[in-house]
């Protein structure tokens, strides 16, 4: 779908110069001229005196839907270890394809990483496309593209799974408008429709206030981004069988424009909120930077790790790695304990699906307390001394039960 001018119908009076909101017209010889940025949102179309703008309904010719088949998954990998979200991806790619009856693939680009390609097999993928060539070694923008691109072009999946990581946003779009076909960014519920085979991607819209469902009719891949934490893992089963096709690719090092001089790791240890098992989070209610020296005693008694709101974050109170949300991370522990969070529908988003939520709040009607399991209403400074205080007088019984039982 595009927008048209009918050259012969334009007057040139500009109105819809002044109504499109992406700056997307421009007025050459008194004609409408429709820019490559037109996102065919329709605004000129209506703000037209003379019908002179249209939009275009023809589709894209040249792609016949029926000849896409099977669901593949990104399997992206750092230093040779598959990323969580790729394992968490080959899961909920497993659904879908059962649900389509077609094959689950996993593609896989790297060196010398074959152990990773057998480990993906015992993800549940019935297929692992396995690109072994030194240019591939680390990421890349150019080669990561173009080998992903010539591969979907020749093989023809009719969904591309790719993990919303710090790779996955800048390899997504880049696919995408290669491809000539859509992508739908951060889902965090993807369905197969009943009635015709399309994938339903289900993402948070207008902040987090609603969830919008989006589906690419006409053209494939059908390609959306995933985030870290929002579906489960796939299970590893050690009987799984599955095929690892090697491939060799035409790749050299003019087709890279961008190289990789150097790989400098961060000396400031990660947070690794998606994958821990217990996470302590403070929010505006903890009042100060030094609140979070409290609640990191809990976390660190516990065995866990500190989270935190936007709110904080935006305070200054703590690092963005630590924030969990819609602009954050998506976890889902089986322990979450929210301090002096109201529960923004935005911070719901990233943390909703734990097994066990525990909130404590001054405020009895605090939004989160609708979503935890258990609720403490009461200031954070005098609840959490009293948690610490009781889970130490926990450990000495069990350490009297043990001295007793020698």
């Amino acid at each position: 779908m595009a927008i048209r001018v009918i050259n012969e119908k334009c007057i040139g009076c500009g109105m819809c110069v002044k109504t499109c909101p992406f700056d997307a017209i421009d007025m050459i010889n008194k004609k409408a001229v429709i820019k490559d940025n037109c996102t065919v949102c329709g605004a000129c179309v209506d703000a037209c005196p003379v019908d002179a703008i249209v939009k275009d309904e023809s589709k894209r010719q040249g792609m016949d839907i029926s000849k896409y088949e099977g669901v593949w998954v990104f399997a992206e990998q750092r230093d040779g270890e598959v990323l969580n979200v790729a394992i968490e991806l080959l899961g909920e790619g497993r659904k879908l394809a059962d649900k389509r009856g077609v094959e689950l693939t996993a593609v896989l680009l790297g060196k010398g990483i074959d152990n990773v390609a057998e480990e993906l097999v015992k993800y549940g993928a019935d297929k692992v496309l396995y690109v072994d060539n030194e240019l591939l070694e680390v990421y890349t923008t150019d080669g990561y593209t173009k080998v992903i691109s010539e591969l979907i072009n020749d093989r023809k999946p009719e969904i591309m799974l790719i993990g919303a990581t710090t790779i996955g946003r800048d390899l997504g779009p880049r696919l995408s408008a290669r491809l000539g076909t859509g992508l739908t960014a951060d889902c965090t519920r993807l369905e197969i429709d009943e009635e015709d085979g399309k994938l339903l991607q289900t993402r948070p819209a207008f902040g987090g206030n609603l969830m919008a469902t989006i589906i690419t009719p006409d053209h494939r891949p059908q390609m959306s981004t995933v985030r870290p934490g929002v579906m489960e893992k796939a299970h590893y089963n050690e009987d799984a069988n599955g095929k690892v096709e090697t491939l060799a690719v035409d790749l050299t090092e003019a087709d890279i424009k961008a190289k990789v001089e150097e790989c400098i790791k961060s000396e400031k240890e990660e947070v690794a909120l998606e994958e821990a098992p217990i996470i302590v989070a403070g929010g505006r209610g903890v009042g100060n930077e030094k609140g979070f020296e409290v609640i990191e005693k809990l976390a660190h008694k516990l065995g866990g790790v500190v989270g935190s709101s936007r709110a904080a974050v935006d305070a200054g109170w703590i690092e963005h790695p630590h924030q969990v949300g819609q602009t954050g991370k998506t976890v889902r522990p089986k322990l979450y304990i929210a301090c002096g969070i109201s529960g923004a529908i935005q911070h719901l988003a990233g943390m909703q699906s734990s097994d066990c939520i525990v909130a404590i709040n001054k405020n009895a009607d605090a939004p989160i307390f609708k979503v935890a399991d258990y609720g403490i209403v009461g200031d954070l400074y005098e609840v959490i001394p009293a948690l610490i205080e009781a889970l130490d007088k926990v450990d000495d019984i069990m350490e009297a039960f043990k001295a007793a039982s020698k």
